[in-house]
């Protein structure tokens, strides 16, 4: 008669194995195969385990011999497998990517699927298999623009350190001017969304004035402070210094991110900011706006209500945006950054984009 080898179990690999027998959460496979291993370390044959378990034999000798091979190592994942041959020749998938990463077409400036199937000698549908295997979109493009602010790592640290450790007994304001807010009027009627129909308008448009936002984000609540004006000059950015100044408890110090616009370096301005020590500033990098998290909310306020707005006077623009501001702070949500210093300077190294905030609008 064949005799099954016997299994000796050491302290600690009977500890793991009894931890995934037993698990609730441990995956039926995992489970099945340590009360395999388990019940031989008991001596029990193959065909013994197979009927305690309900599991064919072949199964039993299959993971003993697995465990005396590769013990623990060996049992939570399966053998690596031959697999069937590839549906797409290898020196195709090699065609295909050397053209598409390495050349342009003639004439245009990116591949389609069917100006490379044309060249290749396959179907279109072969070279969109490929480019999703490999991730590869030639259509997409992005931008980027790499700051050269020599100061960059130094005012990366500053700011992202105010967003994840904000200090204590201070208000921290992302502060920025959305210029040239148009109130923008199609020339015929809009006609509303229908079934199978999207909404449809006019491609072209009548201006109609256009307007200003300052606006101050308080990050640690998510509430604005905004205010309009005609131009975004030294002058009027004075008086939103005011009314932040005041509508902030005295006791506070205040801390503003801005960035490198003129008007918030004017002399003026600078001695104004002497006169009120309790202001901070902190400027961004040049050429990195993204850093500045009211630009986020800017992007929120364009997307929801002005984009598609029809506005017939800029007083109807202005109404338009205080409606959205007052229903905004209805419910108020600060955004959440994530991107650490170390991180942001790695992949900025590296010319990755990256989106540091995460929100739940």
């Amino acid at each position: 008669m064949r005799v099954a080898p016997s299994i000796d179990l050491t302290g600690k690999e009977r500890e793991e194995l009894l931890e995934w027998s037993r698990g609730r959460s441990t995956p039926h496979r995992l489970v099945l195969r340590a009360s395999i291993v388990l019940q031989a370390a008991q001596g029990l044959q193959d065909k013994e385990i197979a009927a305690n378990l309900e599991t064919n034999r072949h199964t039993v000798a299959l993971w003993r011999r697995r465990f005396l091979l590769h013990r623990l190592d060996g049992m939570e994942k399966d053998a690596p497998r031959q697999g069937r041959k590839p549906r797409i020749p290898l020196e195709v998938v090699d065609a295909i990517l050397n053209k598409t990463l390495y050349e342009k077409p003639r004439g245009a400036t990116h591949w389609s699927t069917r100006s490379l199937a044309q060249i290749i000698g396959v179907s279109h549908a072969t070279v969109q298999r490929v480019w999703k295997a490999h991730r590869l979109q030639p259509h997409r493009v992005r931008t980027f623009k790499v700051s050269k602010d020599p100061r960059f790592a130094e005012k990366v640290r500053d700011i992202v350190g105010l967003y994840l450790n904000p200090p204590e007994k201070a208000a921290i304001f992302s502060v920025d001017e959305k210029t040239q807010i148009q109130a923008l009027d199609r020339t015929q009627t809009i006609l509303p969304i229908r079934p199978g129909l999207p909404e449809t308008r006019t491609h072209d448009y009548r201006r109609n004035g256009q307007t200003d936002l300052f606006a101050a984000l308080n990050i640690l609540d998510g509430t604005v402070m905004t205010q309009y004006h005609r131009r975004h000059r030294h002058r009027e950015f004075l008086v939103f210094l005011r009314t932040i100044d005041q509508n902030v408890d005295p006791e506070f110090e205040i801390h503003l991110v801005l960035d490198n616009l003129s008007a918030h370096k004017h002399g003026k301005v600078e001695r104004w900011f002497a006169r009120h020590p309790r202001f901070h500033v902190h400027f961004t990098p040049t050429s990195a706006t993204w850093i500045n998290q009211v630009e986020r909310w800017f992007s929120n306020l364009t997307e929801k209500r002005i984009r598609r707005g029809t506005f017939r006077s800029v007083a109807e623009l202005v109404r338009a945006i205080n409606e959205y501001v007052e229903v905004y702070h209805e419910n108020p949500h600060p955004f959440l950054w994530t991107a650490k210093p170390d991180q942001i300077l790695r992949r900025v190294a590296k010319n990755i984009s990256i989106d540091p905030l995460d929100t739940p609008h």
